[in-house]
């Protein structure tokens, strides 16, 4: 924009302001009319679909998985992602608290009197940023399955050895069918299919960093950990 259109939107702007409407009773009637429709949806969405109801809380059990709600979903999935125990308080604080503030400072750093979106690059390009990013990880949090469980059947025998998989915490690292993470490590639902069970047994007595060693599980309960290598080999 040259100086000769900025002089002339200045012109057009506050001529409109002149001739503008007065704030009562002209917004406010328009922000009434939109927050009740919003709450007569929020009404009807109550009533013809209620509320999902859990079973009665417990406080003596271990074996509830705690989840936020879906609004919360990306920054579970963010505390997910970041795994270092030293970068949890940047994942959870630290990312979004500075997010927020360039948000807030947007107005100030592109401070183009322009409306058309194509004239507003950056101001688009962060709105649009923000948006994808958090409804990414919202569907990553909301198909990430529960963190601590397995839901893969497989035959009676290796049952407890999925047991064991799911307490050793290998779902942080990795994918069975729907449950787990992506990453780092590689997707174990058909591992079996890769590995045969004694090359899966040293894989775990010996894994490369940031896999922990399952040697010493194999010292003090050989038969658990013949349980996990044999529900990994049973994966195909």
């Amino acid at each position: 924009m040259d100086q000769r259109e900025k002089e002339q939107y200045l012109r057009e702007y506050d001529l409109l302001k002149k001739q503008g409407k007065p704030f009562f009773p002209y917004a406010i009637l328009k922000d009434g009319v939109m927050a009740s429709i919003v709450l007569l949806v929020i009404i009807a969405l109550s009533i013809f679909l209620g509320a999902e109801l859990g079973p009665k809380a417990d406080p003596t059990t271990t074996t509830y998985v705690p989840r936020p709600e879906w609004y919360f979903f990306f920054l579970f999935e963010l505390l997910r992602v970041v795994k270092p125990p030293a970068l949890v308080f940047m994942a959870t604080i630290g990312i979004p608290t500075i997010c927020l503030i360039l948000l807030i400072l947007l107005p100030f750093i592109d401070r183009s009197p322009e409306r058309h979106p194509a004239r507003r690059p950056i101001a688009v390009l962060a709105g649009i940023t923000t948006i994808g990013a958090m409804a990414y990880l919202t569907i990553l949090g909301a198909l990430a399955g529960s963190p601590t469980e397995i839901d893969i059947k497989v035959k009676p025998q290796f049952e407890r050895g999925k047991e064991v998989a799911a307490a050793s915490g290998c779902t942080a690292c990795h994918k069975f069918g729907e449950n787990g993470n992506g990453g780092p490590g590689p997707n174990l639902t058909k591992i079996g299919k890769r590995l045969p069970a004694q090359a899966i047994a040293r894989t775990l007595q010996n894994p490369t960093s940031p896999m922990p060693s399952y040697a010493s599980l194999k010292q003090q309960d050989p038969q658990k950990f013949n349980e996990l290598v044999g529900f990994l080999a049973s994966l195909k």
